[in-house]
């Protein structure tokens, strides 16, 4: 899909994935005394039981978040590198499907499209990555107000970065959200610094925030204060069930989550990020934004996959309306 209106509102920038669903019943839980660090078990070299499952085409942390932003009104493209095959041409239709603007998708004629298998478990889930090496090249984008960074391939993630980074600088009123994936995280503090100085908007949950700063604490005020150290403008920590916690230097604001069946959390994050950054862009506080997000994310843990339960404006507006009670809170200022 391409139109003549070439401002964009969003440009995700990230890998897109084919997720399979395994719904499991035969399997336990294994934690430490104090209930943390769970493992998932089941029988080692035997044949294990699926309940269900579900194939989910043109997913992933950059898929999930323009698909998201386009359902909520907005003006959303994505660059994305997916395998020349089935699965790859697939996820380019879904994408124009659901209204993100296409152009800059990319057919990789050596390479597959990345593959997950999601194991469900007790409302939880746990992911088997695949990602194929990829050589990125971003190409030149039309104008648009935010770019949204997030995961990709270990191989080329440093170029992606040093790439967008040559963007956000060349483009100076162009405003950076990053959400990192696992391969980025990797990549540690150091390499990350220079991204995270001309980060506007940054999206982790309370683990990866330490895992990222290298550090122990998951104390929400010490890591939110790093993080504005450095240079981020605006801190989201996404906390799964126990809510969310929105800095922005000054102040550190707590929503509790809304009422709601959970399915599964697989997509939780990356809707939170959808709604919450749809909101800045169409002009909302940062407390309206929390609810956004709130809502999208409420929505997406009731279905199998992180893009059914996505929202358009109306019923997210609805939903803050049935949960009008729950509201953020000032947690503690800075």
């Amino acid at each position: 899909m391409s139109e003549v209106n070439d401002r964009f509102d969003v440009v995700a920038i990230g890998d897109t994935t084919q997720d399979v669903f395994l719904l499991m019943s035969d399997a336990s839980l294994q934690c430490d005394l104090d209930g943390e660090n769970c493992r998932l078990c089941f029988d080692y070299a035997d044949k294990i039981a699926v309940d269900q499952k579900t194939d989910i085409s043109a997913v992933g942390n950059a898929a999930n978040n323009a698909i998201g932003v386009a359902r909520l009104g907005l003006r959303s493209a994505i660059y994305t590198v997916v395998g020349d095959d089935v699965q790859g041409r697939l996820a380019k239709d879904i994408l124009e499907e659901n209204g993100v603007d296409s152009r800059y998708v990319t057919f990789d004629k050596k390479h597959g499209t990345n593959f997950s298998a999601v194991i469900n478990y007790k409302e939880e889930r746990t992911i088997l990555v695949y990602h194929e090496p990829r050589d990125y090249q971003l190409p030149t984008f039309e104008p648009t107000e935010w770019i949204y960074l997030t995961s990709a391939s270990g191989d080329g993630v440093e170029a992606m970065h040093e790439q967008s980074l040559n963007f956000v600088k060349d483009n100076p009123k162009v405003k950076l959200a990053f959400n990192p994936g696992t391969h980025q995280m990797h990549l540690g503090k150091k390499k990350l610094l220079p991204l995270l100085a001309e980060t506007e908007m940054l999206f982790l949950n309370r683990q990866e925030s330490a895992e990222v700063l290298g550090v122990t604490t998951d104390d929400i005020k010490e890591l939110a204060k790093s993080y504005h150290d450095i240079g981020v403008q605006i801190m989201v920590i996404t906390d799964g069930p126990d809510g969310s916690y929105v800095s922005d230097g000054k102040t550190i604001w707590y929503l509790k989550i809304f009422r709601g069946p959970v399915i599964e959390r697989t997509g939780a994050g990356d809707s939170y990020g959808s709604g919450f950054i749809s909101a800045m862009v169409k002009g909302k506080d940062l407390a309206e934004a929390m609810l956004w997000g709130n809502a999208n994310s409420t929505s997406v843990v009731q279905y199998i996959g992180a893009r059914e339960g996505l929202l358009g404006e109306e019923k997210l507006l609805e939903l803050i309306e049935e949960n009008s009670d729950i509201i953020p809170e000032e947690f503690v200022t800075l």
